[in-house]
């Protein structure tokens, strides 16, 4: 038996930061995306926090890695962090960060003043998903460039190559960005809750015949389903869903009342259940994707 070859940190503490699991061959059209499910904490990053473990955890989409791992069996890569979302947020602009979390002057063109970052929910966040403010004091900016040049923009030169490859080689690509949500994410009325959320950005990020495809193997199944709210997709679905180039994007957010305990963060019985429901509606939906074919620009 051949020893695994031990990988070198990087400057962060991550060994490695991201990875891509790739399929024996690449059979289906898909590239999916687990950008919110890393869970290496680094020492220095744990320190630099007022807030303990479990509690800087709350912004993780957990296990959503593993809840779609057999995609690539399936014959699709996956592309999955494992830095945490609390130390860097690959589902926003590059430079989109807040002015008060830094010691010295951002770059002239960061977004500073989007609706994540009033929210604290920038590149490099300020709070966790429950609002807690996450650093003890000011990180120096140069902290954040880093984090940006260093992990975000290789992350995002990988989805990248992904979705082209799979664009070459199959004449089309489908991404799909997977998440998970709090269970009160649509609040109390039970008329209102939902087990998925697909989104679309609102009809501009794929075919309608995906998003379709998606919510009717999903109700098929008993989950309830609704599309775009509250979460329509993020910078990812937003930024790589180009229908008119073949290259079409969609948010799947299931929730994580499903298969984990919120609390503790616990996996539950119904995890194995729902890993099963996903691969088998991943199936089902790539053995009848409709038509994909680029659409045509507007008239001239």
């Amino acid at each position: 038996m051949i020893a695994p070859v031990p990988v070198e940190p990087d400057v962060f503490g991550f060994a490695p930061a991201f990875a891509v699991d790739e399929p024996a061959a690449h059979i289906l059209p898909f590239v999916f995306n687990t950008g919110h499910s890393g869970a290496v904490y680094p020492p220095d990053f744990v320190a630099a926090s007022r807030l303990d473990a479990l509690t800087l955890r709350r912004s993780e989409d957990a296990y959503v890695d593993r809840l779609f791992a057999s995609v690539v069996a399936l014959g699709a890569p996956l592309l999955r962090a494992n830095f945490p979302r609390a130390f860097l947020d690959v589902n926003r602009e590059p430079f989109e960060l807040d002015p008060r979390m830094f010691e010295g002057r951002l770059p002239s063109f960061a977004n500073t003043r989007s609706m994540r970052v009033a929210g604290g929910l920038g590149t490099v966040p300020r709070v966790v998903a429950d609002g807690q403010e996450i650093y003890a004091r000011r990180l120096p900016v140069t902290e954040a460039t880093a984090r940006i040049e260093g992990l975000y923009k290789p992350y995002h030169r990988a989805l990248r190559g992904l979705v082209q490859r799979t664009a070459r080689s199959h004449g089309h690509c489908v991404l799909i960005d997977c998440h998970s949500m709090p269970s009160s994410s649509l609040g109390r009325d039970p008329e209102m809750k939902a087990d998925v959320v697909l989104g679309d950005r609102y009809g501009t990020a794929c075919a309608p015949s995906l998003i379709s495809g998606f919510e009717a193997a999903f109700r098929a199944r008993g989950f309830r389903v609704v599309r775009n709210k509250p979460y329509a997709g993020g910078f990812i679905t937003e930024h790589y869903g180009e229908p008119n180039l073949g290259r079409h994007a969609l948010q799947i957010e299931v929730s994580r009342g499903l298969y984990m305990n919120e609390g503790s963060l616990a996996m539950t019985a119904g995890f194995d259940d729902l890993a099963e429901a996903l691969t088998s509606i991943v199936a089902e939906v790539a053995s009848d994707l409709g038509d994909l074919t680029p659409r045509r620009m507007a008239a001239e």
